[in-house]
């Protein structure tokens, strides 16, 4: 589907309902925007949550690393 998309004085565009159904676009979504030689390419996007750790949680991970590494290390 090729379609002529208006792009207002903020930069903001629309896509049309029926590309965002085909897309999987759904309620409110992310494309990806990347510039080529021949133009800007839209992909449908996705982001994922990350877990930002504290230092307590850190410690946790370090000492059950720490536990399970002990299992294989040579006795002397």
């Amino acid at each position: 589907m090729t379609k002529v998309i208006n792009i207002n004085g903020r930069g903001t565009l629309t896509l049309p309902k029926a590309m965002c159904r085909r897309l999987g676009l759904n309620g409110v979504a992310q494309v990806v925007a990347e510039e080529t030689r021949e133009g800007v390419l839209l992909r449908a996007g996705a982001t994922f949550p990350v877990e930002v750790y504290s230092d307590k949680r850190l410690a946790e991970f370090a000492r059950n690393n720490e536990a399970a590494l002990s299992r294989y290390r040579l006795k002397k």
